[in-house]
C-alpha cells in the first residue's frame, strides 16, 4: 500500500524514504513579505546601551572624488571603448570584509550631528551588529531582524557585502526616496550570536542641484518580529548584485566581461553544494547538506522546489550531523542523476523507474568516509573524493571506518582505490580531452589543487601540484572545481571563485558577496555559471562555455513512498 506523506521533519524519523516519478511539484516557499505591525522589540542604535547590546561600533568615512581613467562605450555598449577621464570615488567600504579599524568611531548618539562638507557630498556608515540571546525578555532565536533608517538625504545599503538591487526597485537596499524612512530585513530565522555587517553609502541631495546642507543620520534601528522557523529558502526575482573581478591577467578579458553582472537567484538556505545543470528541463540541482535536501531552481519559471528529501541521510541520529545530506551530484553518461550522500557514506543513482541503486559504499569491507564530489568519463568511469567532512566529528568520529581520504574510480561496478595522499580530497573536475583529472585539497595547511594524468582504463598516474593557494590570504582552503571548453579551472579558493589556466597560471578571481563554494555551468550554451555561495544561488554570465555533464533522459519530479 502507497501512502503520500506531506514534506515535514515528523516524517523523517523511523521511514525509508524515496522518490518515484510524478508530476507533483512540492514548493519552497515564495519570498517572505517584509514584516508589517508592531515589534517585539527594537534597539535603537543612536542609543550607546543599546549599540552595546549587539557588541557594535559605528565607523565613520568621509569619501572623495578622484579622477580615473575608463573605457568608453564600444559598439556592443559596454566598456570596450578607447579610455577617457572619468570620476570614481574612494573608498567603496560596502563590502562585509572591509577593514574599517583606522575610521574615525563615533558615538551613537551623535548619528544626527552633520557630516560631510555641503553640496556634492556622500560619506559611510558602517556598523558590525552580533544579535544578542534576548532583547527585552523577547527571544532572538527564530526570529526576523528589520533594519530601519532614514539618511538627509539619500542612502544605499550594504548588509554583509551585498547591494541587491532589481529593475523598477523602491526600497530595501536602495533607500525609497528623498528623507524617505527605509526598512530591510538583515536575518530570518535569526540565531543569538549572528554577526551581520551593515554599511550606508549617504548620499547629499537633490543630486541635480546640490544642497548647501549635510548629510546625517536621522534614525537607525534593530526591529525583531516573531519569525517563522518552518519557513523554506525562496526564489526571487533575479537581483543584480555586487561583484569584484580581479585581473591579474590580460587573458582573463576572454572569459570574463568587462562589464560583469551577477545576479542573485534564490537565499535562505543552511548551505548551498554540489549543483548540476539539466538541460532537457532547463533547470539546476543543488544540495543544502546541512537541511538534507536537494532544490531544483527551474531557469524558465524562476521557481525553487525541493526535489528530494531526504537527500543524503536517513537514520534517527541525524541531528548530530551538521552535514547529513547529499554534496556532489553529476549526470551519469544515460543522463541519470547520480549523488553522492554524506550520511549514508555512498553514491547512489537516481533511476528513471524510481528508487536509488546504490554504486559504492564501503571499499574492501569498510565504509566510505562520505562522498564529497565527482565527475564522469565520457566512457562512464566515474571518479569521487571521499573525506571525512560529512561525518559529525570529521577526522575524529568514530563512524570513521577508513584511516585514509580516497580518490577512487569506478568502472562497470569495480571500486578502485587511485590516491589516498590528500587529507582532504574535495572539489573533481576533468580537462576537456579528459587526459588530466583535477582535485582540489580542503586542507587549511596544504592548499593544492593537484593533477592527475590518467591512464589505461582510466588508472590515475603519479599526480603533480597544479596550483599552491597555500600562503594565499583569505579564509577557506579548496572546495568544488570546473573547467571550460579551453582548459581553464574556476576553482573555489580562499575569499573567491580562482580562475587558473590550463597552465597553471592564475589569471584573476572573481568575489561575489558571498563565497562560492561550489559551481556548475548551465544554459542553453553553457556559458552561464550557477554559483552555490554559502545560504545564496547566484548565476553569471562568462564568455567561454563551459565543460558539463550531458545526459538525455534525466529523471523528473519525484513524491515521497513510505515502504
Amino acid at each position: 500500500m502507497k501512502r503520500i506523506l506531506p514534506l515535514t521533519a515528523a516524517c523523517l524519523a523511523g521511514f525509508s524514504i524515496v522518490f518515484f516519478a510524478s508530476r507533483i511539484s512540492i514548493s519552497a516557499a515564495t519570498p517572505p513579505d517584509l514584516p508589517s505591525g508592531h515589534p517585539e522589540a527594537v534597539l535603537d542604535l543612536t542609543k550607546p546601551e543599546d549599540v552595546s547590546a549587539v557588541q557594535g561600533q559605528w565607523r565613520y568615512s568621509d569619501v572623495r572624488l578622484i579622477e580615473v581613467d575608463f573605457a568608453t562605450a564600444g559598439q556592443d555598449g559596454q566598456p570596450s571603448g578607447p579610455l577617457a577621464r572619468t570620476y570614481d570615488y574612494t573608498p567603496h567600504a560596502g563590502a562585509a570584509a572591509y577593514d574599517d579599524s583606522s575610521w574615525e568611531a563615533i558615538a551613537p548618539q551623535t548619528l544626527s550631528r552633520r557630516r560631510g562638507h555641503g553640496r556634492i557630498g556622500f560619506n559611510w556608515y558602517r556598523i558590525a551588529v552580533t544579535l544578542p540571546q534576548q532583547v527585552d525578555g523577547f527571544p532572538v532565536e527564530g526570529s526576523t531582524v528589520v533594519f530601519e533608517t532614514a539618511l538627509a538625504d539619500y542612502a544605499e545599503i550594504w548588509v554583509d557585502g551585498e547591494l541587491p538591487r532589481a529593475l523598477g526597485q523602491s526600497g530595501g537596499s536602495v533607500v525609497a526616496g528623498w528623507n524617505a524612512s527605509n526598512r530591510l530585513v538583515l536575518a530570518r530565522n535569526a540565531h543569538p550570536g549572528q554577526k551581520i555587517q551593515i554599511a550606508i553609502f549617504g548620499i547629499n541631495g537633490p543630486i541635480s542641484d546640490p544642497p548647501t546642507n549635510y548629510i546625517w543620520m536621522r534614525k537607525a534601528s534593530l526591529e525583531f518580529f516573531a519569525g517563522q522557523p518552518e519557513a523554506q529558502p525562496y526564489a526571487v526575482e533575479p537581483q543584480e548584485v555586487n561583484v569584484e573581478v580581479v585581473r591579474l591577467d590580460p587573458r582573463i578579458d576572454r572569459i570574463v566581461p568587462a562589464n560583469p553582472k551577477l545576479y542573485k537567484l534564490a537565499e535562505g538556505f543552511l548551505f548551498t553544494e554540489g549543483p548540476v545543470w539539466v538541460d532537457e528541463e532547463h533547470s539546476l540541482l543543488f544540495s543544502d547538506p546541512n537541511a538534507n535536501r536537494i532544490y531544483r531552481y527551474r531557469e524558465d519559471e524562476g521557481s525553487l522546489t525541493v526535489f528530494l528529501e531526504p537527500s543524503g541521510y536517513q537514520g534517527e541520529d541525524v541531528a548530530e550531523y551538521r552535514q547529513p545530506g547529499s554534496n556532489g551530484i553529476t549526470l551519469d553518461p544515460m543522463g541519470r542523476t547520480v549523488i553522492a550522500q554524506h550520511g549514508d557514506h555512498r553514491l547512489v543513482r537516481l533511476d528513471d523507474g524510481g528508487g536509488q541503486r546504490v554504486l559504492a559504499e564501503s571499499y574492501q569491507g569498510r565504509r566510505l568516509n562520505s562522498p564529497n564530489d565527482l565527475v564522469y568519463r565520457s566512457d562512464g568511469v566515474l571518479y569521487f573524493t571521499d573525506p571525512p567532512f560529512g561525518l559529525p566529528m570529521v577526522f575524529d568520529d568514530p563512524r570513521k571506518e577508513l584511516s585514509f581520504s580516497g580518490i577512487y574510480s569506478l568502472r562497470e561496478g569495480q571500486l578502485r582505490l587511485e590516491n589516498d595522499e590528500l587529507s582532504g580530497p574535495n572539489g573533481i573536475a576533468l580537462s576537456p580531452d579528459e587526459r588530466f583529472l583535477y582535485v582540489g585539497n580542503w586542507d587549511e595547511q596544504r592548499k593544492v589543487v593537484m593533477r592527475y594524468p590518467l591512464g589505461e582504463a582510466g588508472r590515475l598516474g603519479k599526480g603533480e601540484v597544479f596550483f599552491d593557494m597555500t600562503r594565499a590570504p583569505g579564509q577557506d582552503a579548496i572546495d568544488g572545481i570546473k573547467v571550460d571548453r579551453e582548459g581553464n579551472l574556476y576553482v573555489s579558493g580562499p575569499d573567491g571563485l580562482w580562475i587558473l589556466s590550463d597552465q597553471g597560471e592564475h589569471l584573476g578571481t572573481i568575489i561575489p558577496p558571498r563565497h562560492p563554494h561550489n559551481m556548475a555551468w548551465g544554459g542553453q550554451d553553457g556559458q552561464t555559471l550557477y554559483l552555490c555561495s554559502q545560504d545564496r544561488l547566484y548565476r553569471m554570465r562568462l564568455n567561454l562555455p563551459g565543460i558539463r555533464p550531458q545526459g538525455p533522459n534525466p529523471p523528473t519530479e519525484r513524491t515521497l513512498r513510505h515502504e
